[in-house]
């Protein structure tokens, strides 16, 4: 029986859901005779070639596929991730920004491509997809850009996210490009956007230190050329080795499995060499675009800029050299950065994270920080209950405030100092302690945090805090997540 072109695709992808790829390509090509036209066939082609490691002729198939039909989605999108996985970013970057413009679903394909590299431990690729998505939203393909001569700046690929103008955000700004114009990584045409920014500032002042203006405002059409946009990212390549070999990660892994709540510092964390790289990395790279948080803090995230291959080569230290807190068991799954203006409140970023493992770090010299008691974290020995939803234990100082009382939770204060980072449990509540740094762009206090896994999945120090009885959900939950931890525990021996 003749099989027609239709049957034989299908024949062809039952095949490769069977990874039996040699056959799954003979029935493509089989079609292609039959029908040279057939763009599904050439683009399932592709990807029975790229699974066997012939990634020349994928390329191939997936271009062929989508001169016979332009708007045949899912070859621009093998194609764009397979051309990045080849390291040919610059060839793939029209292809990404056109799934970008197409709909919502495009951004959504992105994050799920970036999302499976890191759940893939393969964090050199999720860098690439990174590095693309930070482009397309913020940047102009890869390329520094300066303003032209009448300030004019080509318009960005796609809209970003509407970030309102503050006045603490536009003062780092300017306090950035005046750091880049002195170490000449700016030309002298940026001081008339220095300019226009402080115009803004005096516009503003009137209203208060905590004014936020929409982006539909006049005060913004002004700067609206340059405000958050990934002018420079500072290159920022792997060192010889990362994680300093002062401490002992088999005493730190000891420490964290056996001390509930799992709470390690470590001092002398990276290398000279690293920490030097990474802290010019947060001095010069234009990628402090979050601005929603209280008292002047800056976030940077990875998909957004925050990402260099001395940070993945970080994570992937910490990853082995941790083999049981970290390890294969819990995929990094966030990156990010925080700098804060030169004062800021105790207790007022009090918060629990997604993760399982949180490791934060700090980069700033000693000698910034006006107060050596103080600066650093504040962790609780108390975990976030696991039914609250992100936005109510991440956010909700009320909710947060009162749990933490009926719990008669304790603190651990752990002062600031360069180079030391705070290993623990993600899910306890914890907060950056209160901050007397010197004013001045290089003596703002910058952070870094690697979150990895999830706090479901976390192992360690469940159920650290007590039920709480004014909470029938929460009663619910620890009957059930109990038991069904112990049923976990038990199939495990």
């Amino acid at each position: 029986m003749t099989l027609t072109t239709e049957q034989l695709v299908e024949s062809g992808r039952v095949l490769s859901r069977l990874r039996r790829f040699p056959e799954a390509a003979a029935c493509y090509h089989q079609v292609i005779g039959l029908d040279p036209s057939h763009a599904i066939a050439h683009n399932d082609l592709g990807w029975a070639q790229q699974e066997q490691g012939n990634c020349d002729a994928a390329v191939g198939s997936y271009q062929r596929a989508l001169q016979l039909d332009p708007n045949l989605r899912i070859a621009r999108r093998n194609l764009a991730a397979l051309l990045v996985q080849m390291g040919r970013q610059d060839e793939s970057f029209p292809l990404w920004d056109a799934e970008m413009r197409s709909d919502a679903e495009g951004y959504a394909w992105m994050q799920r491509l970036l999302t499976n590299a890191m759940r893939a431990h393969n964090l050199t690729l999720a860098g690439k997809y990174a590095d693309m998505i930070a482009q397309l939203r913020w940047g102009w393909g890869g390329q520094t850009c300066a303003p032209a001569r009448d300030g004019s700046l080509p318009p960005k690929p796609v809209d970003t996210p509407s970030f309102p103008l503050t006045i603490p955000k536009l003062q780092h700004d300017i306090e950035q490009f005046q750091y880049l114009q002195q170490h000449e990584v700016l030309g002298k045409e940026f001081t008339a956007v220095i300019d226009d920014y402080q115009r803004v500032i005096d516009r503003l002042a009137p209203r208060g230190a905590e004014v936020r203006m929409p982006l539909d405002s006049e005060e913004y059409r002004t700067i609206r050329h340059i405000y958050n946009r990934l002018i420079y990212r500072r290159p920022t390549p792997r060192v010889q080795r990362a994680l300093s070999a002062t401490w002992d990660t088999s005493a730190v892994e000891r420490q964290y499995i056996d001390s509930p709540p799992g709470v390690v510092v470590v001092d002398s964390f990276l290398t000279s060499e690293a920490l030097e790289g990474v802290r010019k990395f947060c001095l010069e790279s234009t990628v402090w675009f979050a601005n929603r948080y209280a008292h002047g803090r800056l976030g940077a995230f990875f998909h957004d800029g925050f990402n260099c291959p001395l940070l993945i080569q970080i994570a992937e230290e910490l990853r082995e050299a941790l083999p049981r807190v970290i390890g294969n068991r819990y995929p990094l799954r966030q990156l990010w950065g925080f700098k804060n203006a030169s004062t800021l409140p105790a207790a007022s970023t009090t918060h629990a994270d997604f993760a399982a493992v949180n490791v934060n770090f700090w980069i700033t010299p000693d000698d910034a920080n006006l107060d050596e008691t103080s600066g650093g974290l504040v962790v609780y020995d108390v975990d976030a209950p696991m039914h609250w939803d992100f936005a109510t234990y991440n956010g909700h100082s009320d909710a947060i405030k009162g749990f933490l009382d009926r719990q008669e939770s304790r603190s651990i204060t752990i002062p600031y100092r360069q180079n030391r980072a705070v290993i623990f449990n993600s899910d306890l509540f914890h907060g950056t302690d209160a901050v007397t740094f010197r004013p001045g762009y290089e003596n703002r206090r910058v952070n870094v945090t690697m979150l990895y896994g999830d706090r479901e999945d976390e192992i360690h120090h469940r159920e650290l805090a007590r039920p709480d009885r004014t909470d029938h959900a929460s009663l619910c939950w620890a009957a059930w997540r109990s038991a069904s931890f112990a049923r976990a525990r038990k199939s495990q021996r």
